[in-house]
């Protein structure tokens, strides 16, 4: 069967909580969209995700949400990172702020879990509520941006960060990122599915959000994870008709944004700001105490400590963080640690690339998730991402609707089995 027979029920015309559906699985449809709704107000410690997230838990035990025996490799490897994280703590576990860290690795592990466990069937209302609340957090997160770098309301300056666009978020770095999954959702709706105003104002708008974000690395995961899900796209297309739409898309929407950049290089503070943001190499990237200075320090304190330094000692002894999450994982996590994570991702990108091809009717939401996930492994390579809450939604979503794909095909071959049993059975007769 091909891909495109494939479709996703029409849950959205019911709303998300409506239907048949008993209470307690009404109940933990709207707590997971306030939950990905508050998902971008991360300017505060603890965020009210962060306690949603304890909230959306107890109503996936109340629903009853199944743990598929296929999440245990995910199980036993954030295990495994988090084990690492405890030994390295031992050293300055006397501190508030590394116990503080490794606690926000383990909710940030049971994040990903539950949302792995909450997507491994598929559920079209659910992903459909995902969507929704993202696509709306995502809005909402752009509107305070542009708030505050055109300055529109007084104290609109708590938005930005040395002028850059930070939005809900603390971090510029974090908020561009956090903008790149409803936007290739949205790409993939443009591109299978025709040009809709609504849409176009939304990535219009969500672009000139990652735009103002002037995170280098955030572009680079855009266009890597906008690239990735349109070239699945034509591999997973049902017929030419469909590629064609596909590449008239990519035609159009490279003009586009083009266009759009063209217009937000009009303005003068944003020209200035994009010269300045565009240049490959930036003062604190090079020299004794820039970004490459310090990951080679980095490389010599992880051969020097098996085991780890613990959370924020490399920052305390050389001044400034590695901008690496996989040194950050031997750094803070010791070589079990970092070991694990890389692992982790490793296996991630593997399991997601063998089943984003296999069609179902949420083939479209893995591949947005699967993009989007390959995108933040790279950035990984220039950022600490280790404590980003979207990037565990992301890695929650390729494993939970990997397992749902691995589900389906099993069952399809179970019934094919019987079925062709039947025909023979029929024959004999």
């Amino acid at each position: 069967m091909s891909a495109g027979a494939y479709r996703l029920p029409a849950a959205a015309g019911a709303g998300p909580f409506a239907g048949t559906a008993a209470l307690p699985q009404r109940l933990l449809n709207f707590t997971l969209f306030v939950t990905v709704l508050l998902n971008s107000i991360a300017f505060i410690e603890p965020s009210p995700h962060d306690a949603l997230m304890i909230v959306l838990l107890v109503a996936c035990f109340c629903a009853r949400v199944p743990f598929d025996h296929k999440l245990a490799p995910l199980l036993v490897l954030l295990t495994i990172w988090f084990v690492g994280g405890c030994m390295a703590l031992i050293q300055v576990g006397d501190q508030e702020k590394p116990v503080q860290y490794v606690a926000t690795s383990l909710y940030l592990d049971i994040a990903a879990l539950t949302f792995a466990c909450l997507f491994s069937d598929g559920d079209a209302r659910r992903l459909w509520i995902l969507k929704r609340a993202y696509i709306l957090s995502a809005l909402i997160a752009t509107a305070t941006g542009f708030i505050g770098f055109f300055h529109l309301l007084p104290g609109s300056d708590a938005f930005l960060t040395y002028d850059r666009v930070s939005a809900t978020f603390k971090d510029p770095n974090v908020y561009g990122p956090f903008l790149i999954f409803p936007l290739v959702l949205l790409v993939i709706d443009l591109a299978t599915r025709g040009f809709r105003l609504l849409d176009v104002a939304i990535v219009a708008t969500l672009l000139g959000g990652l735009f103002l974000s002037f995170s280098r690395g955030a572009w680079g995961h855009f266009a890597l994870s906008a690239s990735i899900a349109l070239v699945l796209l034509l591999a997973v297309s049902p017929d030419a008709r469909m590629r064609r739409r596909i590449i008239t898309f990519v035609l159009i929407a490279v003009i586009a944004a083009a266009l759009l950049t063209a217009v937000f290089m009009s303005i003068d503070s944003v020209h200035q700001m994009f010269v300045e943001r565009a240049k490959a190499i930036q003062p604190y990237d090079v020299g004794p105490g820039g970004r490459f200075g310090h990951q080679e320090l980095a490389l010599s304190v992880i051969l020097d400590h098996p085991f780890g330094i613990g959370p924020f000692e490399f920052d305390r002894m050389f001044g400034e963080q590695q901008h690496n999450v996989y040194m950050q994982g031997m750094l803070v996590y010791g070589w079990l640690g970092g070991a694990a994570y890389l692992a982790l991702v490793a296996l991630t990108l593997l399991v997601g690339l063998r089943t984003v091809l296999i069609p179902a009717p949420w083939q479209y939401f893995l591949v947005a998730a699967y993009a989007t996930f390959v995108g933040e492994a790279f950035e990984g390579m220039i950022v600490d991402t280790d404590h980003w809450r979207h990037f565990y939604l992301a890695l929650g979503l390729v494993w939970g609707l990997s397992v749902a794909t691995i589900n389906l095909r099993r069952r399809q071959r179970f019934e094919f089995i019987f079925e062709d049993d039947g025909l023979l059975a029929a024959a004999a007769r």
